[in-house]
Parts: C-alpha cells; sequence; structure tokens
C-alpha cells in the first residue's frame, strides 16, 4: 500500500487534533440537545412529530391556556332607539290658539331645547308637570307629552329631537384611531360598525383582539374571526366599552433560523409550518433540517402517563422537514404560547470548519463539503 505523502498525513493529524477539540457553535446540535433523552431519571421527555401520534397530541391539554371570554351573537330588534336617564330632548310645541298658555300673541311655537331626562326617566314639561318617557322610543315620548298638553291646550301639537346621552352611548377606549363616545344611532348597530367610526383596525396590530365590556362582564374575540362570522358581529347597547388590542401570545426563535426573536402570533392559530415562515425560514448553511425542536413547559397537574397528557412537565416535540410525512404534519402540529423553537445546528457544520481549516493550512483542495461527507460517513 503505498504511504500518504507528508502533507497529508500532517493534515490528516491537525483534522484529529482539532475534533477532539470544542469548537465554537453557532447553535446546538440536535444530539446535544436530546441527550439523555431515554434515561430514567430524564427530567423531559421527546415525542417525534408525525401522522401517527397528531391526534393525540393534539389532544393534550393546552399549556398556556387563553381565558375563554366567550362572545355576544348578533340580535336584530327595532332601530329604534329607546331613551334613557341623562338624554336630551328638544322640544318643539306648536298652538295656533292666541290665548295659549305657553305662546305669546302671534307666537305660534314654542321652542324647549335640552330637556335633561332624570334618573327617574322622566322629563318636566311646562304645566303638566314631570312625564316618565324612559325606554319609549322618541315618538312614544312625543305621544306621551303631547297627550298629557291636550288636557290642557287641546290645539298643542309636539316635535321632538333626541340627543343620546351616556346611557345611549358606546365608549372606545383604546387600540383604535380615534377614540371616544359614540352615540348608538340605533338599536341596531354592530360593532363592525362602530370599529368602522372609530377609524378602522390598525394595520401593525398583531392579531387583533376585540374586547367587549357589558354590564360588568368582559368578552373577547379575535377580529379575524368577527369578521369572518356575520353572526357574532354583536349589537352594542348602551353603556357597552369597547377595546382593541394585540394578541398577548408568543413564541420564542432560536437557533439557526432566520432570525431569533420573540414572535407574536399573527392569528389564532400557528403551526410549526407557520411558525418557520415567521422566523424566516433555515439558514441554509448551518440549519439541520431534520432536527427542528418544539420545548414546551407544562403545568405538573397535566403530566399523565396515560398518553392523554404529557409524561413530563418539560417536553420536546421532534419535527424532520426532509420527508413527506414531516412536513405535512408540521403543517398541522399547532404551536403554544411560549413555546420554544429551536432549528439545531447540522452535524456537518464543525466538520466543515475543522476541514477548512486543515485546507487552508495544507493547501489541500477537496472541497469542505465533500471531505466532511466522507467523514461523517
Amino acid at each position: 500500500m503505498p504511504l500518504l505523502p507528508r502533507r497529508n498525513i500532517a493534515a490528516l493529524a491537525v483534522v484529529v487534533v482539532l475534533s477532539a477539540c470544542s469548537l465554537p457553535q453557532d447553535a446546538a446540535e440536535e444530539r446535544q440537545i436530546l441527550r439523555g433523552a431515554n434515561d430514567p431519571q430524564a427530567t423531559f421527555a421527546v415525542e417525534m412529530v408525525t401522522r401517527v401520534n397528531l391526534k393525540r397530541l393534539a389532544s393534550w391539554p393546552n399549556s398556556h391556556p387563553v381565558p375563554n371570554l366567550g362572545w355576544i351573537t348578533h340580535s336584530r330588534t327595532s332601530p329604534d332607539p329607546l331613551i334613557e336617564p341623562g338624554d336630551s330632548l328638544d322640544l318643539a310645541i306648536w298652538d295656533n290658539d292666541d290665548t295659549s298658555l305657553l305662546t305669546a300673541p302671534g307666537q305660534k311655537v314654542v321652542q324647549m331645547p335640552g330637556l335633561k331626562v332624570s334618573s327617574t326617566g322622566t322629563v318636566f314639561v311646562p304645566y303638566v308637570d314631570e312625564v316618565y318617557v324612559a325606554k319609549m322610543t322618541p315618538d312614544q315620548a312625543r305621544t306621551a307629552i303631547q297627550t298629557k298638553l291636550l288636557s290642557i291646550i287641546p290645539s298643542a301639537q309636539v316635535q321632538l329631537a333626541f340627543a343620546g346621552g351616556s346611557n345611549n352611548s358606546v365608549q372606545v377606549v383604546s387600540g383604535l384611531p380615534k377614540p371616544g363616545t359614540y352615540p348608538l344611532p340605533d338599536r341596531n348597530t354592530t360593532v363592525t360598525e362602530l370599529l368602522a367610526l372609530a377609524g378602522g383596525l390598525a394595520t401593525t396590530t398583531g392579531n387583533p383582539q376585540v374586547n367587549l365590556t357589558r354590564d360588568g362582564k368582559q368578552y373577547r374575540v379575535a377580529a379575524e374571526t368577527l369578521l369572518k362570522n356575520p353572526d357574532l358581529n354583536t349589537t352594542l347597547r348602551g353603556g357597552d366599552t369597547i377595546f382593541v388590542e394585540p394578541d398577548q401570545r408568543y413564541f420564542l426563535s432560536l437557533g439557526a433560523a432566520g432570525r431569533e426573536a420573540v414572535i407574536n402570533f399573527p392569528r389564532d392559530r400557528v403551526t410549526a409550518i407557520d411558525a418557520m415562515a415567521l422566523v424566516g425560514g433555515l439558514v441554509s448553511t448551518t440549519a439541520n433540517p431534520k432536527g427542528i425542536l418544539i420545548l414546551r413547559s407544562y403545568p405538573q397537574s397535566d403530566v399523565r402517563h396515560d398518553d392523554r397528557g404529557p409524561s413530563r412537565d418539560r417536553m420536546v416535540f421532534a419535527l424532520d422537514l426532509t420527508t413527506a410525512d414531516g412536513l405535512f404534519s408540521a403543517g398541522e402540529f399547532a404551536i403554544q404560547d411560549h413555546d420554544l423553537v429551536l432549528v439545531t445546528q447540522s452535524d456537518l457544520v464543525n466538520t466543515k470548519t475543522i476541514v477548512n481549516l486543515a485546507a487552508s493550512l495544507f493547501g489541500v483542495t477537496t472541497s469542505a463539503d465533500t471531505a466532511a461527507a466522507h467523514l461523517t460517513n
């Protein structure tokens, strides 16, 4: 067998020495993260995400559940507003009688602007005292006032204009371009109509959540869900409060991903494939597409030993994006709040580094990729 040239022997020696050293890494390798997983005393467990176990994993509890505040469905009623305490009424009382109690000689109409509806639901009208108008439509209130007047002014006719107060208005608190108080034009005014009046949803708000407070109780729905389901377009009531906020859920991206960042959920459901797109994909020169790991912490109360929940409170879900099953499974596996999405580094990266160092020192012309592949086979 022919002897190796001295230069090749020296290069091989350098490779052996460098292999024994701990080279700097851009990201952890899969074998490093999963080391000890099979130890009975391991503090974490590993689940390979495949078609076989997708349904089982999906049935597990949510590690960081968001409180379900519910939502109020749409209901339709008469569009006429109902008068509430705090509203204002403008009256115009017409009378052709020259001896009228209300008008001066030659005067045909008396204006009574800004009559406030009291806390007891009444307005004061001269000569007839208090008239109860709460829970009436403006037309019903006009008839009630005119009926009272007719007993003392038989020819009186009443015109009524209505302006809603706080009990017939909705407060937009935050999260929209034009917060403020919005009187309800009628009883069929919906949430989406109010959102439009207040300037619309900001495109910079990630997965905006619409919050409604009514009678001391809070409700919440994702704007995307609201806009897609007309039955959820709630009819507003006086006294409602609306505010919009971004989705507070997030996941972390680390390792050989396109970017390392805290990433807020852009929609209600984010899958592992969605997460890969959101993190900018994989770094082609360093990432291991067979080693996508999702690290998740569960409450100890969720730990089970019957496959109906995680076997450890610390779970690692592994994905292989080099197979069709792995890609389809990643497209169905849901990311949860506080998950860590880790793109591990390829085992070949350090080998390529060693080969490149040896090549630069001794002028070896074999490509690093080819040599690394031979060394790892």
